[in-house]
């Protein structure tokens, strides 16, 4: 495998969440017309999917080597918290035979805003997308799981929440991250 299979859907999240893959026009593009027009329009309809599938694959595969580095992947189970579209993961996957969790926002912000706020509102994803997109990869669906994060509230769940639902909570972690040498 030396490049993701990616649907139109797929290519577009990934830009979305990793604009460093985007074209120069298209980030020319992106300056000119703003993050709202980028996101909700130009980014459906003015992708090269094939170079996305190439440069995806490329930096997740750089990420992989790099932590392969520094943990030990055999017989561990891997969550993945806020991964994008996954790509990371299907390739731990691939080489170390896995399992994989998901937890993820179910939803497309309308205005895209790089780094950390306070809210931590923002998302780029969509279950079904990443869904298709292990699929569509080659991973067996008893391989993983996927499991949607209750977004902080906002009208999307006062509904739920009315009718005796679920409460989004939120929790904000602050970690430090040790990475043992590889044995």
């Amino acid at each position: 495998m030396s490049k993701f299979n990616l649907e139109s859907e797929a290519a577009r999240l990934i830009i979305l969440q990793r604009i460093e893959l985007a074209t120069p026009f298209l980030k020319k593009i992106r300056k000119l017309f703003g993050r709202y027009i980028f996101s909700n329009y130009i980014s459906k309809f003015f992708l090269d999917i094939k170079s996305i599938e190439e440069k995806y694959y490329s930096l997740m595969n750089s990420e992989c080597e790099l932590l392969e580095n520094h943990i030990t992947f055999k017989n561990k189970k891997i969550l993945s918290i806020g991964g994008g579209l996954g790509g990371l993961e299907l390739l731990i996957n691939k080489k170390f035979n896995c399992p994989l969790s998901f937890i993820e926002k179910n939803y497309i912000s309308k205005k895209v805003k790089y780094g950390w706020d306070n809210d931590n509102s923002e998302a780029y994803n969509d279950l079904k997308i990443l869904k298709n997109f292990l699929l569509n990869n080659h991973l067996n669906e008893e391989k993983f799981k996927i499991y949607e994060y209750p977004v902080v509230w906002n009208k999307r769940y006062a509904g739920e929440a009315k009718g005796g639902g679920s409460i989004g909570l939120k929790i904000k972690l602050t970690m430090s991250i040790y990475l043992p040498q590889k044995a």
